[in-house]
């Protein structure tokens, strides 16, 4: 008995969070699925350029990028690489610390992650389009920034 006591405080809770990771996979796959095609991009390649379109100087450093992107810093390193070949970003030294170095949207990155940008609005409308009104999508976007406020980089 205690343990079914026990069992339903915490349902609510770890079923949000299995919930929420089982929506975080169907909608990166779904995002994915629309984005790579037609723009070359992975979905984490195209939020790492809205986090440096979002920016100051469309600059961040590989740290705040692995912040942002929760992500360790050597994925943040290899995810740069092909769009280092690509010419969608630049790496760029600071001039007063040697050890620094940012990464720098260029102006190629810049009209892609537009382009990017559009074709992923248009998925995500199509993504609750069938699903939720207005109101419940209001209500989703307030209940998750609340569960999100304190984490740096908001991109939406």
């Amino acid at each position: 008995m205690a343990l079914h006591y026990i069992r339903s405080m915490t349902q609510p809770s770890f079923s949000a969070v299995i919930n929420l990771l089982r929506a975080h996979a169907l909608v990166e796959q779904r995002l994915s699925r629309g984005l790579s095609p037609i723009h070359g991009l992975a979905l984490n390649e195209a939020l790492l350029l809205m986090h440096l379109e979002r920016s100051p100087g469309h600059r961040l450093t590989r740290i705040d990028l692995a912040r942002r992107l929760h992500l360790n810093p050597s994925t943040v390193t290899r995810m740069c690489l092909p769009l280092e070949k690509t010419g969608f970003v630049t790496r760029e030294p600071d001039p007063r610390d040697a050890r620094l170095a940012y990464v720098v949207l260029t102006e190629t990155g810049l009209r892609i992650i537009g382009e990017a940008r559009a074709t992923l609005d248009r998925h995500s409308e199509e993504f609750f389009k069938d699903r939720w009104s207005e109101e419940d999508l209001a209500a989703l976007d307030g209940l998750l920034a609340r569960l999100t406020a304190a984490e740096p980089g908001d991109i939406a």
